[in-house]
């Protein structure tokens, strides 16, 4: 049997080059590439993408539309880097960790719509929590966020890196009118009754991500604590190989937390602080925005799509 053939459209931009690379090497697949001539020829990628066996777009969202609307060979499965079909309902979300059921219907299905980085680790925080109802539908959800400035792709690579770097920020927070595209795909996929306030930053540092969600355990059922939120996530991640749960004393012992701690890795790390006190707990997630949060999780889905073992 012949190794499939994988195509990345757009594998010169960030996430497409990460993927390139986590691929580079392997003797199970067949990587597709395009003569860089031919890598904005229209039918050239029409043409790639419908001669391989998976597709893996990293374009933005209007260019990913296009690519899906150009394929006519049915056998084409695709993964979709991009927002563009996040909330879409005929798409499965390619968070293999968000339900016990998820990494299957990933492997079974033909198109797989890539988590935003922001978005998995606010959902692998209350995905869990929203289901057991633990925290209600209707929590008036807050999310905020620091992440290293490849989140902001090309353009914030050069501010940061360019000639001009040192006039870039130290600290950048944006998203002011609080019309961020991240919300509906959060709202849907962590099963909130309301759209939760986000509020995004980005920082001097190049990848890596921070997010944090303050919940007032006076707006919770009665008995639901920090142990009951932490117990929660721990029993949802038991057996899961790239998100781990921090120990509740572990985290009470913890002075700060490093966005890039989790650099170069597919994994995520939550966290769950607490005073008590005040009825207070914050929950907190860790991530490479660049690993779990991109090309990470399309090898990932990749791995589960192609049915190989221990991802």
């Amino acid at each position: 049997m012949s190794a499939p053939v994988i195509f990345i459209d757009g594998d010169q931009g960030t996430t497409g080059l990460l993927i390139h690379q986590r691929l580079h090497g392997r003797t199970d697949i067949k990587l597709l590439t395009l003569d860089p001539a031919d890598r904005k020829n229209a039918q050239r990628r029409a043409e790639a993408i419908n001669a391989s066996d998976i597709a893996i777009l990293c374009l933005p969202d209007a260019a990913a539309r296009e690519a899906v609307a150009a394929i006519v060979n049915p056998a084409v499965r695709v993964i979709d880097a991009s927002s563009a079909h996040r909330t879409h309902a005929d798409w499965t979300y390619g968070f293999p960790e968000l339900t016990q059921e998820q990494a299957e219907k990933i492997a079974q299905a033909k198109r797989v719509t890539n988590p935003g980085c922001y978005p998995t680790g606010a959902l692998g925080l209350l995905r869990p929590l929203v289901q057991a109802g633990l925290v209600p539908a209707d929590y008036p959800i807050s999310i905020h966020a620091v992440s290293g400035y490849s989140g902001g792709g090309r353009p914030a690579v050069e501010k940061y890196e360019g000639a001009q770097a040192s006039d870039a920020p130290a600290y950048l927070a944006y998203g002011l009118q609080l019309a961020h595209k991240h919300p509906p795909e959060i709202q849907q996929h962590a099963g909130l009754a309301h759209r939760p306030i986000f509020t995004p930053a980005y920082g001097a540092f190049r990848q890596g991500i921070v997010l944090t969600v303050p919940i007032a355990l006076r707006l919770l059922e009665k008995g639901v604590d920090a142990s009951a939120l932490h117990a929660q996530l721990s029993r949802h991640y038991a057996d899961a190989a790239h998100v781990q749960v921090s120990p509740l004393q572990a985290s009470s012992a913890l002075e700060y937390l490093d966005p890039q701690a989790l650099n170069g890795t597919n994994d995520m790390q939550l966290s769950v602080f607490v005073n008590e006190k005040e009825g207070h707990v914050l929950l907190a997630a860790v991530l490479d925005n660049l690993g779990k949060g991109a090309s990470g999780a399309a090898v990932q889905n990749l791995d589960l799509m192609l049915g190989s073992a221990g991802v």
